[in-house]
């Protein structure tokens, strides 16, 4: 037990050991990227480096932008996925297995070869650059969440919709009724897994937006990088500052919602 414990330890510090160097990087005035930084003298620490970022690239508006991206995806996410994952798993027409099929199929497809023509057909087609729907609108059908769906949906067991079915309920409200509440946990799991994805979602908002009002905080970190950080006094500390305000939701959402990772017992939603 000892040997496991220790190993587990020293596990957890090998894994945290990167956020807090960036936790102390984003505090020191002075940059020092070797490794006595990370155990810096009080006297080196400031908050400067925060002001500094904030001042270049306007943080709040940053992540009022990323916000609404992720924000939009994650509804879009949870409205097609719920509707999607219902209908392949618990309805009967004809084509279902294709259709499912060539969903698994679109899963091992790179997005990066997609971007070209999503591209054209938004920005050109449709004319929606510089606008959050823009950004929104190739992220907003996840196919991996509409399987995860699919899979929740199919473990219910089928008395629950032929009772339903019987008193004469029409298919949205079994779902809405019945389905939704028994799968809370598979929903709860497509929000903090389709989180992640827009919010560190660089290259899509990059070639989509040009204003800097619009740009969501992954955008606005590379464009500081690129144009503004070789003036500032500590652009190690403010980059690392930026990376810090990225992260932080993301991290805080996790340890909130850390318990509540688990699958519940579908069964309990029968009697006898």
């Amino acid at each position: 037990m000892k040997l496991k414990f220790v190993g587990l330890l020293i596990g957890a510090f090998v894994f945290l050991f990167p956020f807090y160097y960036m936790l102390i990087g984003s505090l020191q005035a002075e940059p020092d990227p070797s490794v006595g930084g990370a155990f810096p003298s009080p006297g080196n620490l400031t908050g400067h480096n925060y002001a500094e970022i904030n001042q270049s690239i306007h943080l709040g508006r940053s992540l009022l932008n990323s916000g609404i991206f992720t924000g939009g995806v994650i509804l879009g996410t949870l409205v097609f996925g719920v509707l999607a994952g219902y209908a392949l798993a618990r309805l009967q027409f004809r084509g279902r297995g294709l259709v499912f099929n060539l969903m698994l199929l679109i899963q091992v497809v790179p997005f990066q070869l997609l971007t070209i023509p999503l591209y054209v057909l938004i920005v050109r087609s449709y004319g929606l650059a510089d606008s959050y729907l823009g950004m929104i609108l190739p992220f907003l059908i996840n196919s991996t969440a509409v399987f995860v769906f699919r899979q929740y949906f199919l473990q219910l067991p089928a008395e629950l919709f032929d009772a339903a079915r019987i008193d004469g309920a029409s298919e949205l409200s079994i779902l809405w009724r019945i389905a939704v509440p028994l799968v809370r946990p598979a929903l709860l799991t497509g929000v903090l897994l389709t989180f992640i994805g827009p919010w560190n979602e660089f290259l899509w908002p990059f070639l989509i937006t040009k204003q800097q009002d619009l740009q969501p905080l992954a955008v606005s970190l590379s464009n500081y990088l690129t144009t503004v950080s070789a003036r500032a006094a500590n652009p190690f500390g403010a980059v690392l500052a930026g990376a810090c305000v990225l992260a932080a939701p993301a991290v805080t959402l996790f340890i909130v919602f850390q318990r509540r990772f688990i699958s519940t017992n579908l069964s309990s939603g029968v009697k006898g």
